[in-house]
């Protein structure tokens, strides 16, 4: 028992020693307190540190955070003070046990962000500034540096401002709530993607995106880490750039266009109106987004998400909703394409849970039991003009959707012509492959929590529910009457409507279960596609004639 409490005692000691050793004390200085404190000594001895509020963590947000402020002071009179990594200099001298601080003029750069479309946003915009800190009187009380500012600095050793410093780079140092949530929102998605095999292609990407974007990391004005997806350098910048210059749109629907089947489509064309019909959605989201206060430009962009199609909604926002374009008032348009991005993959993933209710709400049991007539063969010939003469009068039509649609109807021409099978082989395996990850990772990088957690992005994901609701019930509606209009022995089975919207091919599958429930020897999946696929067709033509009367 002796020997425990003797050992008790030992640690009690060393921890009292290394206590006032942390906080930057010794046993010699407690004795100095009953002496005349030498205060050049005090003031070299170790750093000097604070830590209050008041940063932004940009020059275009008024989000703010608390940072710590170092002064480090010299034996030859002078001192350094650095403020959240912007590093000011000046001469300090004792008068009557007054410190008295002298500021030299220091001269720092602005980072702004570039909002001009027409230039790459990869380098900041910079603005130098001659800054000039008046000059401040201070006294040691209590241990502490106390200056005419109402600032207040303890003292501690080198080592211990060294691990402050580090702890103030790390994510524990910066975590807020809304990181917290995001980090979630991934998980989720991944949850989604492996367990129930929701798009896995795209929520894992997308998913790990949102985990990469809200690792929580040190942000302050003026000062660049090269690290997150918004701060020019780094390599998801420069990754995101094929997002905001949209140009990962047209690449993926080269992709598309490389494995897609038209024949279903050219062997009865009266179902392209089927896509057009779906297409309602998206005009009706836009004048729903213009009723809840968003811009044209924004409203515009948002609307887009009731076509069901990511890389479309991406391409236009990238266009309409970029935060740099200038609206007639002056101001600037948000940046909504995380947002629009993130809600138009999401209910793509949910096709096979948002529509079979709606599907079976519109039409009856006798409806869906309708078996259409086979599609008939359709020739080489007719496959190899279709993109030729679909790209022509499509683009004719709306010239802003042409990256898209030219893209789409060359990859499908590479398919169908038979002696570049190799180009078409690339488009629809490894090119589309690539450009997904880069693609979902990057998008899912820009929820960064700060930018993304804002009552527009709530409002987006509202939007998108009913545009996707209204777009499905469109496609459906519009079957019904063409089908009361249709011959009897050429029937059309309302469900296929439904896949008017451009999630290929999972519309097209909805139906083809839908229908098969009803009635297992229904296959309906040729049919569906031929809407399917028009609906792609349709968004990027509803995408260009938006582009063209809000640009």
């Amino acid at each position: 028992m002796k020997k425990v409490l003797t050992l008790i005692a030992v640690f009690a000691i060393i921890f009292a020693i290394s206590k006032l050793f942390l906080q930057g004390k010794s046993p010699d200085k407690i004795k100095q307190k009953q002496k005349t404190v030498n205060i050049s000594d005090a003031l070299t001895n170790g750093k000097w540190i604070n830590k209050s509020g008041g940063y932004k963590v940009s020059n275009e947000n008024d989000y703010e955070v608390e940072r710590f402020k170092t002064f480090t002071f010299y034996k030859d009179g002078t001192f350094v003070l650095d403020s959240a990594k912007v590093k000011y200099t000046g001469e300090w001298k004792v008068e009557e046990k007054n410190i008295l601080l002298k500021f030299k003029p220091k001269e720092v750069t602005h980072l702004y962000k570039n909002t001009d479309v027409n230039k790459s946003s990869n380098s900041y915009l910079t603005e130098k500034e001659i800054i000039s800190l008046p000059d401040r009187k201070g006294t040691i009380k209590n241990d502490a540096l106390i200056l005419s500012d109402g600032f207040s600095y303890n003292n501690y050793p080198e080592s211990i401002a060294g691990i402050f410093n580090f702890y103030e780079f790390t994510g524990f140092a910066n975590v807020q709530i809304g990181h917290i949530l995001m980090i979630l929102v991934g998980l989720l998605f991944l949850f989604l993607a492996i367990k129930f095999d929701y798009e896995p292609l795209l929520l894992i990407p997308i998913g790990i995106g949102i985990l990469i974007g809200n690792i929580p990391m040190f942000q302050v004005a003026d000062f660049n880490l090269k690290l997150s997806v918004y701060e020019p350098g780094s390599v998801l910048n420069v990754l995101y750039s094929g997002v905001t210059q949209g140009w990962y749109p047209p690449l993926i629907f080269l992709g598309i266009g490389a494995m897609t089947d038209f024949s279903s489509l050219i062997s009865n064309p009266r179902l392209m109106l089927l896509g057009a019909a779906a297409q309602i959605g998206i005009f009706v989201t836009f004048l729903g987004a213009l009723y809840l206060g968003f811009a044209p430009p924004e409203a515009g962009a948002i609307g887009i998400i009731g076509g069901a199609d990511g890389p479309t909604a991406i391409f236009i926002s990238s266009k309409l909703a970029n935060g740099a374009n200038l609206l007639a008032d002056g101001t600037t348009v948000k940046n909504l394409i995380g947002p629009i991005a993130i809600a138009a993959y999401s209910y793509m993933a949910l096709v096979p849970v948002i529509q079979p209710p709606i599907i079976k709400l519109l039409t009856t049991k006798k409806e869906r039991k309708i078996k259409m007539k086979p599609p008939r063969a359709v020739s080489k010939t007719e496959k190899i003009i279709f993109p030729i003469l679909g790209l022509l009068l499509t683009t004719f039509l709306s010239p802003p959707a042409l990256p898209l649609l030219g893209m789409l109807f060359f990859g499908n021409l590479l398919k169908e012509s038979g002696v570049t099978g190799r180009l078409a082989e690339t488009a629809r395996n490894s090119l589309i492959d690539i450009v997904t990850i880069l693609l979902g990772v990057t998008v899912g990088a820009s929820t960064q929590a700060d930018i993304f957690l804002t009552k527009s992005s709530i409002l987006i994901f509202v939007l998108g529910a009913a545009s996707f609701v209204v777009a499905t019930a469109g496609g459906v509606i519009f079957a019904k009457i063409m089908n009361w209009f249709s011959p009897k022995d050429n029937p059309i089975n309302p469900m296929i409507g439904a896949a008017g919207v451009s999630a290929v091919p999972d519309s097209a599958r909805v139906v083809q279960v839908e229908g098969l429930k009803e009635d297992p020897n229904n296959h309906l999946l040729m049919h569906a596609m031929a809407p399917n696929v028009s609906g792609v067709i349709g968004s990027a033509i509803a995408a260009g004639i938006l582009l063209s009367f809000l640009m």
